[in-house]
């Protein structure tokens, strides 16, 4: 973490939306090592904040629980009171079924994330972070479509509230948090010898949960308004990550790779055989960075589109297909950063 982002955050009271998930989760973690001087946990989920309770400690007491929906304003009213910066994580994630609930997604991610700007605005919170994904770059699918208008409505309110610094950070797939098939593949083996694969030949961006939560704490100190924050990201193909995962499972367990069964099923509704970072028009104006992609708005571009750096970028590194693809040994690398064998018990 470099010191601009410490200053930053220390001293600062700050809301978490989603912080009991994953990726929320690790954002408190990380926040608590920068010396805040409040951090509020916003979630709807009893049994998680009670879990996060008992890990956090009682000594823990700049941390607050607030049992809320970011579905009710009201709520979120309250919980901003003399905040400084909000990230906003809660969001429903999980592409299939936001495809079999689109109601519950708009619900969740676009008036959700409306409730969370407007009150931001309200309460005068000087900058806001929201937590969007690759999939809402030319989307196919429900989840993907509503983060895209999450997207826009961050963007928009940037221009109305220029009292709120709001910006956006775009994660591809984030090994070993919630919902990540990784644990899923390697619990299928333990139990079942078997392991269920959509189509080896798809292809993920992937970083681990420090590197996002890395990446959306620069984009909270960097952020002028409006701006895509996109980890330089490295991409995997998921027949490799199955080969990882059935070879070091099958070592760990003492298991013989040849008694696992492996499954090719299809795509799951609404899902892509590649991904891709941020779509044609907006590398126009994009501003490429050593660690990172920033898209900005169309109007910060017009007005400093000679700014060094800007303009058409290395498409190579935009799109899963494209890209260089992960070793096998990179992929164990990125797994044991990410802390996967430490949270499965073999």
């Amino acid at each position: 973490m470099d010191q601009a982002t410490r200053e930053f955050i220390s001293g600062k009271n700050i809301l978490v939306t989603g912080g009991c998930g994953s990726i929320g989760g690790t954002i408190v973690r990380e926040l608590l090592k920068l010396d805040p001087k409040v951090v509020r946990i916003f979630s709807r989920d009893e049994g998680k904040h009670f879990d996060m309770q008992q890990e956090l400690g009682p000594s823990e007491t700049r941390i607050r629980y607030l049992i809320g929906d970011i579905r009710d304003r009201s709520r979120l009213h309250t919980a901003m009171r003399d905040v400084d910066l909000v990230f906003h994580a809660a969001a429903l994630k999980h592409v299939p079924l936001c495809e079999y609930n689109p109601f519950e997604a708009v619900q969740t991610n676009v008036i959700g994330t409306q409730n969370v700007i407007m009150e931001a605005a309200e309460r005068g919170v000087k900058r806001m972070v929201a937590i969007s994904t690759d999939k809402a770059m030319t989307p196919v699918n429900t989840m993907g479509a509503s983060k895209l208008l999450a997207e826009k409505l961050v963007a928009a309110a940037s221009q109305w509230n220029p009292m709120t610094r709001l910006a956006c950070v775009r994660f591809g797939n984030v090994m070993g948090s919630r919902g990540s098939v990784v644990p899923t593949m390697i619990r299928s083996i333990l139990d079942k010898r078997e392991i269920f694969v959509t189509d080896p030949a798809m292809t993920r961006f992937m970083m681990t949960i420090q590197q996002a939560v890395h990446l959306t704490f620069k984009a909270s100190a960097e952020a002028h308004g409006g701006e895509i924050f996109i980890f330089k990201m490295p991409v995997l193909k998921l027949g490799d990550l199955v080969d990882v995962i059935v070879e070091d499972t099958c070592k760990r367990a003492d298991i013989a790779v040849s008694d696992v069964k492996r499954h090719v099923v299809g795509f799951r509704p609404g899902e892509k055989l590649h991904e891709g970072l941020f779509s044609e028009e907006e590398t126009t104006r994009t501003e490429e960075r050593e660690d990172m992609f920033v898209v900005h708005t169309l109007d910060e571009y017009i007005s400093v589109n000679k700014r060094q750096g800007w303009g058409p970028v290395n498409t190579d590194l935009l799109l899963s297909d494209k890209a260089p693809l992960m070793s096998h040994d990179e992929i164990r690398q990125m797994m044991a950063d990410a802390g996967v064998w430490e949270k499965i018990r073999i």
